[in-house]
């Protein structure tokens, strides 16, 4: 299964593919889309969605995760960051793909261990659990491998047969 994670934001939105086959996750691909901050937003958020339009094109993911937003450094912030996160979800939803709303909590639970795990941690489990170079990985598109990581931990869980949970 092909799992697609998305750090939303205005200004840096990370995305992360990964695969899981069986009990073994791979990283595919991560990377960030970083629209001119200068740019209205209408426009800065057309660019986002053309940057994950051309990744789910590439790399057709079955399944996505997108972090949801619960605090910004102020109310217009948080506006924007929920307007970015809005024209994700549609974009998504217009390819037919299946979205997971994960709170940060719940990201950080499943990759390390702890739902008050801070950045450093996240990442660092993120790098082991896909055996990755730490200087090759933004970190948006750490939280974004972060989310795609603990959906395909949900998603093998939802598939397993009902003995074995």
């Amino acid at each position: 299964m092909r799992l697609l994670g998305i750090d939303p934001g205005s200004r840096q939105c990370g995305w992360g593919l990964v695969d899981r086959r069986g009990a073994t996750v791979s990283a595919v691909a991560w990377g960030r889309w970083s629209p001119d901050p200068r740019l209205p937003l209408a426009i800065r958020l057309a660019e986002l969605v053309a940057g994950l339009r051309s990744v789910v094109s590439e790399h057709r993911p079955e399944r996505a995760a997108v972090e949801r937003v619960f605090h910004g450094a102020s109310s217009r912030s948080l506006i924007v960051l929920a307007e970015a996160r809005g024209a994700i979800l549609a974009e998504l939803a217009a390819a037919a793909i299946p979205v997971a709303e994960l709170s940060p909590a719940e990201i950080k639970s499943a990759v390390a261990g702890s739902g008050r795990a801070d950045k450093q941690q996240v990442a660092r489990m993120v790098r082991l659990q896909l055996g990755l170079d730490a200087a090759r990985i933004p970190t948006d598109a750490t939280d974004a491998l972060a989310a795609a990581l603990a959906e395909s931990q949900r998603a093998n869980y939802d598939r397993a047969p009902r003995g074995s949970r």
